[in-house]
């Protein structure tokens, strides 16, 4: 009598599992409460990854357990060793294959790897929110009944503390032809006191139009020492020229043009004109910063100034005047840079 071909689990590009009914049986032998289901789910992960982590080992040595290629070879299986592993879900006790030289590391469980990185990804999370590390603790336990120690979680959230310190170090390209200073006020944990601050950003162009963070910078006011401070750490990490600086004020590259934000500006005079006008205002606003010249740019916002709008809201033309050395920059410069500005 030939043997019944066995069904395997297969997965299609787009498509779902194609589990067998067999497996579902057993899996789900009737009507089961939620901590039953959990119960078996994990039990399930835990077989996929013991199946996974034995043919890593399979790889490893080339060739199955009991197989005849294992003859003359020195390397064989060597049993399992357990490890625990944290999950999204739950702890997993899982039978990690080993070999008898101790050559075999695993992919899916490195050694040493107690966590999966979305388990990481949730701690990270909410430790950016500003929870504590007792909170962090009391969340897990209550929402996933995993226990954990503070060094733990602290384990973790030093390691991106790490990550972003190398990254906030790392080195620069030696010019720029466009970098934006820009800014976002939020709201940040600080010894345990949620407070107003702002995350100044810089924004680099390089010379083949693509776009590089160069770094972020966290304080509560803004002022010529920060932005000292801000400009002596792009210089210590191999910035020597900025050739346009989209910002309210820099210094530090004397040869730089500084060009105010043509975008802010204009968000700052539509703070002048009601809600039903700012529309209108900002049509209107559109002759000045699309004027072909610098000149003719003068000529619109005296037109401006003298027009209804301009006479309804006198402060707008006012803003624009007075940062107006920082304005006509823009108008030297080519479409296309224009549209980056």
């Amino acid at each position: 009598m030939p043997r019944k071909r066995k069904e395997e689990v297969t997965i299609e590009p787009g498509k779902g599992l194609n589990l067998d009914p067999e497996l579902i049986k057993q899996l789900v032998p009737g009507t089961l409460d939620r901590a039953t289901i959990n119960e078996q789910l994990a039990a399930l992960k835990k077989a996929i990854f013991e199946r996974a982590l034995g043919g890593e080992l399979t790889h490893h040595l080339g060739y199955e357990k009991g197989d005849a290629k294992s003859v003359g070879r020195t390397n064989h299986h060597n049993g399992t060793s357990r490890k625990r592993i944290a999950t999204d879900d739950d702890l997993l006790d899982v039978e990690i294959p080993r070999d008898r030289e101790g050559t075999f590391d695993p992919v899916l469980i490195a050694k040493g790897e107690r966590r999966f990185t979305g388990f990481d990804d949730k701690i990270i999370a909410m430790y950016a929110r500003g929870m504590s590390v007792r909170e962090i603790q009391g969340f897990l336990l209550e929402m996933y009944g995993i226990e954990v120690s503070p060094d733990f979680i602290s384990t973790v959230t030093d390691a991106v503390i790490d990550e972003v310190r190398e990254w906030q170090q790392r080195p620069l390209e030696p010019m720029y032809p466009v970098v934006f200073f820009d800014a976002l006020r939020v709201k940040i944990r600080d010894e345990g006191i949620v407070r107003n601050k702002a995350i100044y950003l810089a924004l680099g162009v390089r010379r083949d139009g693509t776009r590089d963070v160069l770094g972020l910078w966290i304080e509560q006011t803004e002022g010529a020492k920060f932005w000292l401070r801000v400009v002596n750490d792009l210089k210590l990490r191999g910035v020597q020229d900025i050739l346009i600086a989209v910002v309210d004020g820099l210094k530090g590259f004397p040869e730089t043009t500084v060009q105010t934000c043509i975008v802010h500006l204009i968000r700052n005079s539509l703070d002048f004109a009601s809600w039903k006008d700012r529309k209108s205002v900002a049509a209107a606003l559109k002759e000045v910063y699309r004027a072909p010249s610098a000149e003719a740019a003068a000529v619109a916002l005296d037109t401006f100034d003298t027009s209804p709008w301009g006479t309804k809201y006198p402060p707008i033309a006012a803003l624009w005047r007075r940062a107006w050395d920082q304005v006509i920059p823009f108008y030297a410069f080519a479409p296309d840079i224009r549209k980056i500005v």
